[in-house]
């Protein structure tokens, strides 16, 4: 562990402590709706390699997460049609924040409130590393993909669309 800014624990890292996950702490300045567009700026990080966790319904509001890559947008009729649901929609913050007990801007896959479902674009699993929210608006923590398929039994497709 380093010196530098230690942040205090989330459930996420507790949860990833929990299961013995090596990972580091990138905190930063969060800025409001700056995404992981900003966050990837700010560290210096690739915005692909800056993974988004995205809180999503289907047509019967069951609640959903989609890991997709920070400068990609979420297809989601590809989505629907992938996981065989009629349709998928982003939740409203508020309904997002309560399944998952994270504010939106500090929502990590790990240690939800609720369990859901994972979705993770599949290219994000070929990658070396990844920066991911790790339960607080201005902090990622650094972690190998295929953490997200092990812990959090992520399902992959492909879903991703340029920005």
């Amino acid at each position: 562990m380093s010196k530098k800014a230690h942040v205090s624990e989330t459930p996420a890292t507790q949860l990833l402590r929990a299961n013995k996950v090596a990972f580091t702490e990138h905190p930063y300045e969060y800025q409001e709706h700056g995404g992981a567009q900003h966050s990837a700026q700010v560290l210096g990080f690739d915005p692909f390699t800056v993974v988004k966790t995205l809180v999503m319904q289907d047509q019967d509001a069951k609640p959903l997460i989609v890991l997709m890559h920070g400068n990609r947008t979420v297809s989601t009729k590809n989505l629907a049609r992938q996981i065989g649901a009629k349709s998928v929609e982003p939740c409203k913050p508020e309904v997002a924040q309560r399944h998952s007990g994270y504010m939106v801007g500090g929502t990590s896959p790990f240690g939800t409130r609720r369990e859901m479902p994972v979705y993770i674009e599949s290219s994000v699993l070929e990658l070396p590393k990844i920066a991911i929210n790790g339960g607080r608006r201005g902090y990622l923590v650094g972690i190998d993909p295929q953490v997200c398929l092990t812990l959090l039994g992520a399902k992959p497709v492909q879903c991703a669309l340029a920005e």
